[in-house]
């Protein structure tokens, strides 16, 4: 089925008006109140001069007016850009010029972060400012006035309409993933109806029918993991299409028992996690909630499943969340350019680890680029064939390269290495990149390497991840004294921290007076991760070690 978000979203607000679509502690967002806002949104976009393939920016975390702000978006052809809220300001401003955004939406709360990241564009985007406590941006537009136009939403989008969501390479400049906006749901078909039973729609009519079908379980989905993540994103996005509801944790913060509350309270069913970034913590709550009152509902009593994307669980996470409630673990391995690959499925604690199992669409390419998956031992890269992003958004090179023809047919490799089984299931061998993956946060070691670098006292510096049992790695880095200088470590941490995001500065930090490099300006990574394991045995006499890592850990590593 071809089709598109804002045609479905308008379909079941037009049938169930009255249902819930997001609800978060604030409010509850009907789907008709979704369509109205969306509509007197999408005025305002229209009246501020955007067209179709122009770009709004969504600096915000999970929010009700999030969702409006998409599908107000989606159904003039605006192309929505959802941007880290927990960038530095420098960053913001990196992708708002690199995406041309024409307008920016954020709550109060971010105000200022939105005015320093546009006060060097040569033309500045348009502001609109949602209340969250905190005092309206002077020249914002407040988002009630923006919602205030009684404009229905067009009935049919224009065509060529595209979402671009910000992905990383090992540069460290992030780049725009193009989806066609008539294609994603298509994409997204297979997941929204299988793991349910339900049969795949063939038109808008049997997709209302549906969701109006009492059988059709009502899902309530709690993404825990930002919407700037593919994950969370189009999870909550494919709710809707069933007609559920999306929960949100209205806060830049991650709070694990304010989220339990908010699961038990609302009657949430499916959980969308980093991994065990936020698994883990979750775990921590509801054990300590049935020590302190034996039987004593958990936030896995009120989930049947908990997805997560971008940050595989441990093993270990997911014996614990099975043995504290009856849980679906759906652990996805996908990537922004091609969706789901693989997922591992686990029910209960006997099944754990699990085995990870291609999903339609996923081959695994020899290095001639055959098929081998179906080849007991069969070794290659895994790639994706059907439906897929138009490409990066203005980089034709980078397209071409990360979205080869193979075989007369358009594929994509996120760079992961397998070895395959012949009966569908794959063991991931790792990754051709040296992209870390910290608490789901991807972090590339260049960007990390030119800011230090940029302070003075630092010669050399080499970026990489070391495995953490909570957030699956973390930022390490080696820097060198320049000659004659000293390094203070946290003084060199702090420079770093006002130049990025917080997940990005190294949390261990080592001082050498040489990295060893070969004339030919390599680094034997092996060697590094060698001092730095010996220097945490060591510490604390090694410098820029952490003595303890308990600040780094809390709220699950997704701290700034």
């Amino acid at each position: 089925m071809k089709g598109h978000y804002s045609d479905v979203w308008q379909a079941i607000g037009a049938a169930f008006p009255d249902r819930p679509a997001v609800i978060s502690r604030e409010r509850t967002l009907t789907y008709g109140e979704l369509v109205r806002e969306a509509g007197g949104l999408a005025a305002t976009f229209t009246g501020m001069g955007l067209r179709p393939g122009d770009a709004v920016a969504i600096l915000s975390y999970n929010r009700p007016e999030y969702i409006v702000a998409l599908l107000a978006c989606l159904s003039i052809g605006v192309a929505p850009v959802p941007i880290n809220f927990r960038y530095r300001a420098g960053e913001v401003e990196a992708l708002l010029r690199d995406s041309d955004a024409r307008a920016v939406i954020f709550p109060a709360s971010l105000g200022e972060l939105a005015v320093a990241a546009t006060n060097d564009l040569e033309t500045p985007p348009h502001f609109i400012s949602i209340t969250d406590g905190t005092t309206h941006q002077i020249g914002a537009i407040p988002y009630a006035d923006a919602i205030a136009p009684e404009v229905a939403l067009p009935a049919t989008p224009p065509p060529g309409g595209e979402l671009r969501i910000y992905t990383g390479g090992t540069t460290g400049q992030p780049k725009a993933v193009v989806w066609g906006a008539e294609d994603i749901l298509s994409v997204q078909l297979y997941s929204i109806y299988a793991p349910s039973g339900l049969p795949l729609p063939e038109n808008l009519d049997d997709v209302v029918r549906i969701a109006a079908d009492p059988a059709t379980p009502r899902v309530a989905t709690l993404p825990l993991a930002p919407f700037m993540h593919g994950t969370a994103l189009f999870t909550s996005m494919n709710t809707m299409v069933l007609g559920g509801t999306i929960i949100v944790q209205a806060s830049a913060s991650f709070d694990p028992a304010d989220a339990a509350d908010l699961a038990l309270t609302e009657g949430a069913t499916r959980l969308v996690v980093a991994g065990d970034a936020v698994a883990l913590p979750l775990v921590e709550e509801a054990e300590r909630t049935r020590e302190r009152t034996p039987g004593a509902p958990t936030i896995f009593d009120a989930a049947s499943s908990v997805i997560s994307s971008g940050m595989r669980f441990s093993a270990e996470t997911k014996r614990r969340m099975h043995e504290l409630g009856d849980v679906t673990i759906i652990d996805l391995l996908a990537s922004t350019e091609g969706g789901p690959y693989a997922v591992n499925t686990t029910t209960s604690a006997a099944e754990v680890p699990g085995r990870l199992r291609l999903l339609p669409g996923a081959v695994v390419l020899d290095e001639d680029f055959h098929e081998v998956q179906d080849q007991p031992g069969g070794r290659g890269i895994l790639a994706f064939r059907g439906t897929l992003p138009r490409g990066y958004w203005r980089d034709e090179a980078k397209t071409a390269e990360s979205f080869p023809i193979v075989g007369g047919v358009r594929h994509v490799m996120p760079g992961d290495w397998a070895i395959a089984d012949g009966s569908g299931f794959v063991e991931l061998l790792g990754r051709g990149s040296a992209v870390v993956n910290t608490g789901g946060e991807k972090v590339y070691p260049a960007e990390v390497e030119e800011a230090l670098l940029a302070y003075p006292a630092v010669r050399d510096a080499v970026v990489f991840g070391t495995p953490d049992s909570r957030l699956g790695e973390t930022v390490s880095a080696v820097v060198a004294p320049a000659e004659g200088r000293s390094i203070d470590v946290e003084e060199l941490r702090e420079f770093v921290g006002r130049r990025l995001a917080g997940y990005k500065k190294p949390r261990i930090l080592l001082v050498r007076a040489t990295l060893e490099r070969t004339p030919h300006g390599k680094v034997d990574l092996n060697r590094m991760r060698e001092w730095v394991t010996q220097a945490q045995e060591e510490a604390p006499a090694a410098p820029g070690i952490p003595h303890t890592s308990k600040e780094n850990t809390q709220r699950g590593g997704l701290t700034e």
